[in-house]
């Protein structure tokens, strides 16, 4: 993309998504473009270094893609399997058996799923409400995908962060 493009809030709505989850669609479309053009060329031995004791770039990736995960069933009405709170579990871990490029498939995967649930909602399904976690703390279907998207935002300001500092610290 160059620096011509808008981002993607600014390119008109999103074919067949409802028009209240358009701006969750664009921020979670903006975290894939932000997360494949922050991580180009990255130098993956420092994908699990944890700069300043932050979080690394290998976390932030696979939070990012837990979280989209997590509130997708959240947002089914569904409780976490077994499989997602192992996930959880290991998202902090490092593990150099993970590259970037399965990191970055994961994040398109999901936020692939994530779309296209967008698709099967309607204006009227996003007051509904749903319940969030073990303690089912009170939220509306359109609260957790828009948490999905908002804290998808927020970790992708911190990717580029750690970028930088990495890049920084290693003269790269």
């Amino acid at each position: 993309m160059d620096n011509t493009t808008p981002e993607y809030w600014l390119r008109g709505p999103l074919e067949d998504i409802p028009a209240l989850l358009q701006p969750a669609a664009h921020a979670l479309l903006q975290t894939q473009l932000e997360a494949h053009r922050y991580t180009k060329d990255f130098n993956e031995k420092l994908l699990w270094e944890t700069p300043f004791d932050r979080a690394s770039v290998g976390f932030h990736l696979q939070h990012i893609a837990g979280v989209i995960d997590r509130m997708l069933t959240y947002a089914q009405q569904k409780q976490l399997s077994e499989i997602q709170f192992d996930y959880l579990e290991a998202e902090e871990k490092a593990n150099s058996e993970i590259s970037l490029t399965i990191l970055l498939e994961h994040l398109n995967l999901k936020i692939d799923e994530a779309l296209n649930y967008f698709k099967q909602l309607k204006n009227t399904d996003l007051t509904e409400f749903r319940s969030v976690g073990r303690k089912e703390l009170p939220s509306t279907q359109i609260g957790v995908l828009f948490h999905a998207a908002e804290h998808s935002q927020r970790h992708i300001g911190q990717l580029l962060v750690t970028v930088s500092a990495l890049k920084t610290r290693h003269n790269l």
